[in-house]
């Protein structure tokens, strides 16, 4: 069987607790199966999990994904609701979403759902897995191909965290006795344990120097266009932001009134980072400076005050604050391409290679890479805002460079 969606969009979703009449109806003409009533509360009770991370779209969309692909094989595969499959079952699902037939494969992200004669109707090139293929296949000309499909560690991580949650709910709401998923134990057979501690992506400080004097010159040639670009390269690498602090959501939209300085004269920035957590980040002199001169392209005063609403990242065209992640992705994305062109121009190609596949994290990785060499890394914790300190210890090298230094001039014939 060819797949398709079951649960639309977040903005186009009706609350399940107290509209489901309204979701089902149009799906029951989709769904025979819904015209039972197992079924029909199966969905319910997915509905009114997954609705109950609504705060956050990424979230939403996480669980969506997860539990609508648990649904599509449990009623359409296995024959049966989600609220029934034992842990054996839960199992078998696991080792289908590792490799799943090439009729639940695409090849390219689509909208779930169209709007057509004013209703809204399943996307048929939609699929519940897409293939996808690196930056550097991409421009060689390659194209994604669904028998190329390959599930990441991460992904099978995710799997089993949210499948684990969505059967806790189940448990809360008396629908099941059991989680199937926390009964299962040998979960090593589909993730693997990791090395001590996983490289940190990042790029060199040679690159960073391409990377924003590239920043700076295109600030130079167009203001109107890359004075944004050249305050957003600062403020992702000098503030370690992530996309979603920088740009406005149904969470947050930043404002400059979130530069904030206490009695002694300092200067923060508040975020709004995962798990709807609060965070104030240092700035630094040469951020505020950044700051200031960005400002001043803007035609606002040197520095903010209390309380402007002013966006941090306004459009470039039209009103308002900057919503598309994926437009500070392109925006990285052209820094690093100008980068590398030139780096290669200089007879730096071999230097210059990590720019080709470098993302917008990777700036955040370099941002804390340098400064937990110079800072206390309790302070450079809670500036990156990582729930443990663990998380902070991945980017101390230091062993790394001994561990390294000290097996160097081994031989390969000994004396």
């Amino acid at each position: 069987m060819t797949p398709s969606p079951i649960i639309d969009n977040l903005e186009q979703l009706a609350n399940p607790f107290t509209q489901f009449d309204h979701i089902v109806s149009p799906l029951q003409t989709q769904i025979k199966l819904l015209e039972e009533v197992d079924y029909k509360r199966d969905l319910q009770l997915a509905l009114c999990f997954i609705y109950s991370y609504n705060g956050s779209k990424a979230t939403f969309n996480s669980y969506r994904r997860e539990v609508e692909r648990l649904i599509l094989w449990s009623w359409f595969v296995n024959e049966s609701p989600t609220s029934s499959l034992r842990r054996d079952q839960v199992e078998e699902f696991i080792h289908f979403c590792v490799s799943p037939p090439e009729d639940w494969i695409g090849t390219k992200n689509v909208a779930r759902y169209k709007n057509h004669m004013g209703q809204r109707v399943p996307n048929k090139e939609w699929r519940p897995f897409v293939s996808h293929i690196s930056k550097v296949e991409f421009r060689n000309g390659e194209n994604p191909k669904s028998s190329q499909f390959s599930l990441s560690q991460a992904a099978i991580r995710a799997i089993f965290s949210i499948l684990s949650s969505y059967y806790g709910f189940l448990m809360q709401e008396e629908a099941i006795s059991q989680n199937p998923v926390a009964l299962i134990r040998q979960k090593s057979k589909f993730v693997k344990k990791e090395i001590t501690r996983r490289q940190v992506r990042r790029i060199s400080n040679l690159q960073w120097d391409y990377v924003i004097e590239t920043a700076e010159m295109l600030a130079e040639q167009d203001p109107n266009m890359h004075e944004r670009t050249l305050f957003i390269m600062n403020a992702l690498l000098g503030m370690y932001l992530r996309i979603s602090e920088l740009v406005a959501d149904e969470r947050s939209a930043p404002v400059m009134g979130d530069f904030i300085k206490d009695a002694d004269g300092h200067w923060w920035f508040k975020v709004l980072s995962k798990g709807n957590k609060e965070r104030l980040v240092s700035v630094s002199d040469e951020m505020l400076t950044a700051l200031t001169r960005y400002r001043r392209f803007r035609d606002l005063p040197d520095l903010p005050t209390v309380a402007e609403m002013t966006p941090v990242i306004p459009k470039n065209r039209g009103k308002g604050a900057m919503t598309s992640s994926r437009q500070v992705r392109n925006i990285v994305q052209f820094c690093f391409d100008s980068a590398y062109q030139r780096m290669c121009e200089d007879g730096m190609k071999t230097d210059a290679e990590d720019l080709r596949v470098a993302t917008v994290h990777w700036l955040r990785h370099t941002g804390i890479s340098e400064d937990v060499k110079v800072r206390p890394k309790e302070h450079v914790r809670e500036d990156a805002g990582h729930a443990s300190m663990a998380t902070t210890d991945r980017y101390i090298d230091t062993e790394y460079r001994e561990r390294h230094a000290s097996a160097k001039k081994k031989a390969l014939r000994p004396v």
